[in-house]
């Protein structure tokens, strides 16, 4: 699944871009933004897993492009790695405070970087398989619970009154409210009483 994987790279320097494109282009759909505003823009309109972010940019940089990211509901969730040169425990922790997932230091080393991509898109996609799932149980769970409680019942025809008044047969009730279909058949008891109608004894 990864190998469909769009990222998107953040950095001001060809260069950069150039070896990253290099190290990663065979495997993932790469993405490119040469400033932090642009990086914004592009995330919102292509939705990548994954953004790679260059901490020291012009116009908007790495540190508050990604707040920014993290602020907004339509981005929040795409994790955000940072490209730097910096190594004190300080700048590290800002970006880590700013919404970031993990660092790559400068220079790249090839399989360090292929490894903590391939590890964060993973994550992202199972998230996102989750995120799914839950939404499908909850969906669920709604319509289960439309059918909780009790129905008001016709005694003599059976038809369910519905949340307005109306009267509707049973199987119309149900299966406007669920997935539930029907098909129809004859139970043994209604069998026997139509064998019974239909085959009336000789002594009659």
């Amino acid at each position: 699944m990864s190998q469909h994987a769009t990222i998107l790279v953040a950095d001001d320097t060809p260069t950069n871009l150039e070896l990253v494109d290099g190290i990663l282009g065979p495997e993932y759909e790469i993405l490119i933004a040469t400033h932090g505003l642009e990086a914004l823009e592009m995330a919102l309109s292509e939705r990548p897993e994954l953004i790679l972010m260059d901490v020291m940019m012009p116009i908007l940089d790495g540190l508050e492009a990604c707040r920014r990211l993290k602020a907004d509901p339509r981005t929040t969730e795409i994790p955000v790695i940072f490209l730097t040169a910096l190594s004190d425990t300080e700048a590290l922790l800002r970006g880590f405070q700013a919404g970031g997932v993990d660092y790559v230091g400068k220079p790249f080393h090839p399989e360090e970087l292929r490894a903590r991509v391939a590890t964060h898109i993973s994550l992202k996609q199972a998230q996102d398989r989750e995120r799914a799932l839950r939404k499908q149980l909850e969906k669920a769970l709604a319509r289960v619970k439309q059918l909780s409680g009790l129905l008001p019942i016709c005694a003599s025809c059976k038809k369910i009154r519905d949340e307005v008044g109306g009267w509707s047969p049973m199987e119309v009730y149900i299966s406007t409210r669920s997935e539930v279909g029907f098909t129809h058949g004859i139970c043994p008891d209604c069998a026997k009483s139509f064998l019974a109608e239909g085959f009336p004894s000789r002594r009659d």
